[in-house]
């Protein structure tokens, strides 16, 4: 049965009058049972912070830590049955792999027996039943963290807990490994807590992922929802690239599409009412991701005009630099193209349409936040 995490005002303040710091303030928010949760955010946004605390390594200056509707906000770490998977890995150098893992069974006094079948399952859940008898110094950093998940999985816990488990790793290694940990996620059905600054882990393994800022959750939402439909200039900046375009709402149609006047010229959206309402003259602020736009003729209708100033061929994309409308004071937009030819790759300074889809037009308000 998975675990469901109620987390109700959580507050943590660390030192006091001067020197008193705010690492998490008044945070809620619902883990749903089996959910695999992330906690993204740039260092000191306090999710680290907030993962100890649900852990019990820290206890909250204010708030309420629940789960299944039980409270455990004050309940000591081995009371909760929670795993744990640090960055440092935090495996004993003198033990084999099959008795770090182990540890735990032993601390809780398991039986021989069932302790060595609990840890043969657990080292073949992450592929690694052969290197039982190895220390973890004959190991890979890669092999490492696959025994240290090993280690956090043998006692069955209620809550999974894992701390940027893949900064020590390499690239390739991280990418291999991001499919593995989700599967076995999800295969032992554990409400899992993942805190991490890698927005592509974030968002090829998380069911949903809360996004922070100093110390405040700043949106939840689904990888697709936090990418598609940012609420805010941060969680649009933090969460991949985008262009920014200040526009002015010159016209609403009724199929709800925005006609928006820029310093280049007009170009539709057809934004999420419900999130921002509108009205003609309001000033805004586009968000467009450089995949969104398209590069075309200078002179084909609608487009905005431009100017390319710098492409760079990467095989299976091309990056270009644009400065909108005619003006060298132009605003300069990033724009990726997929599956560029390269013919057309060497010139610069070449006035090219730049074409932007409604769909992918994000209207945020223009707040002090937002500027």
């Amino acid at each position: 049965m998975s675990t469901r995490i109620d987390l109700v005002s959580i507050t943590k303040a660390f030192g006091s009058g001067s020197h008193k710091a705010i690492a998490v303030d008044d945070v809620s928010t619902v883990i749903e049972p089996g959910e695999l949760f992330f906690l993204l955010g740039p260092s000191g946004c306090g999710k680290t912070t907030l993962l100890r605390m649900i852990a019990g390594f820290i206890e909250p200056t204010k708030g309420i830590i629940q789960f299944d509707n039980k409270d455990v906000t004050n309940t000591p770490p081995n009371q909760r049955n929670t795993g744990m998977v640090f960055q440092s890995y935090a495996l004993w150098p003198h033990m084999t792999v099959a008795q770090n893992v182990a540890f735990g069974l032993t601390i809780r006094k398991v039986p021989a027996d069932e302790r060595a079948r609990a840890v043969k399952e657990a080292l073949e859940a992450v592929r690694m039943a052969e290197y039982a008898d190895r220390k973890p110094t004959q190991l890979s950093g890669g092999q490492q963290q696959r025994v240290a998940l090993a280690r956090a999985l043998v006692v069955r816990p209620k809550v999974l807990l894992l701390d940027e488990p893949l900064s020590n790793l390499d690239a390739k290694l991280r990418t291999e490994l991001r499919s593995e940990i989700r599967k076995i996620c999800k295969t032992s059905g554990l409400t899992t807590v993942y805190v991490t600054h890698d927005q592509k882990e974030a968002l090829s393994m998380a069911d949903r992922i809360a996004i922070m800022r100093d110390g405040h959750i700043q949106q939840v939402g689904s990888p697709r929802e936090l990418y598609r439909e940012p609420k805010s200039r941060f969680v649009a900046s933090f969460l991949g690239e985008t262009n920014f375009i200040e526009a002015k709402v010159d016209a609403i149609d009724d199929a709800d599409r925005v006609t928006l006047l820029t310093a280049a010229g007009k170009f539709l959206a057809k934004p999420n009412r419900k999130n921002t309402p509108l009205a003609r003259e309001q000033r805004v602020l586009c968000s467009v991701r450089p995949e969104s736009i398209q590069l075309v003729e200078s002179n084909q209708e609608g487009a905005l005009p431009g100017k390319r100033l710098e492409s760079t061929y990467l095989g299976e994309i091309a990056q270009h630099q644009v400065r909108l409308g005619q003006q060298e004071t132009g605003q300069v937009l990033a724009v990726i193209e997929l599956n560029p030819s390269a013919d057309h790759l060497g010139s610069s300074h070449t006035q090219v349409g730049i074409m932007i889809n409604p769909d992918d037009v994000v209207i945020l308000p223009m707040t002090r936040a937002n500027r």
